[in-house]
């Protein structure tokens, strides 16, 4: 019977002065839910990651293809650029995936996805190319005994 009365109907009484007063449940606060908003800018340590990242993967794609197909690095290129380029690949990397794990200890989750969410896409990357850098290392190093230095060698490109 409770099921089919109407709702005022299942509310206690009230009482003032021997009239019998039914009066119906008034809520008194609003709720109001914001989403964040994703158009903001993270800053330049944000950007430069982004920058930085979008150049370094392919980069360290390319390093390692050639790595493994004839066992060194890439060529230094004119005045070195291509060498240091690959270089600062790897540190650039090796950074943003050090940054990630330190957010990842500090907040309980990862770094903030950014603009179009391309810094999350990049520390994605990022972390893809860390694994690939261990596994074609490690088939180097397996082969050949060791890994190509950092510097031009008789072996690449003396």
């Amino acid at each position: 019977m409770l099921l089919l009365s109407p709702i005022n109907a299942s509310l206690p009484p009230s009482f003032h002065g021997g009239i019998l007063i039914r009066q119906p449940i008034r809520t008194s606060c609003r709720i109001i839910a914001k989403a964040k908003d994703n158009a903001e800018s993270g800053g330049f340590l944000e950007n430069a990651a982004i920058a930085g990242g979008l150049v370094s993967t392919p980069v360290i794609g390319w390093s390692l293809y050639t790595l493994k197909t004839t066992g060194c690095g890439l060529p230094p290129g004119p005045a070195g650029s291509i060498g240091a380029l690959e270089g600062v690949s790897y540190l650039v990397v090796l950074g943003i995936v050090g940054w990630s794990l330190y957010t990842k200890t500090k907040t309980g989750s990862g770094l903030p996805n950014g603009p179009f969410g391309l810094l999350g896409a990049v520390e994605g990357l990022s972390y893809l190319s860390l694994l690939a850098i261990l596994v074609v290392f490690g088939l180097q190093f397996l082969g050949n005994g060791s890994v190509p230095g950092p510097l031009p060698s008789d072996q690449c490109f003396g």
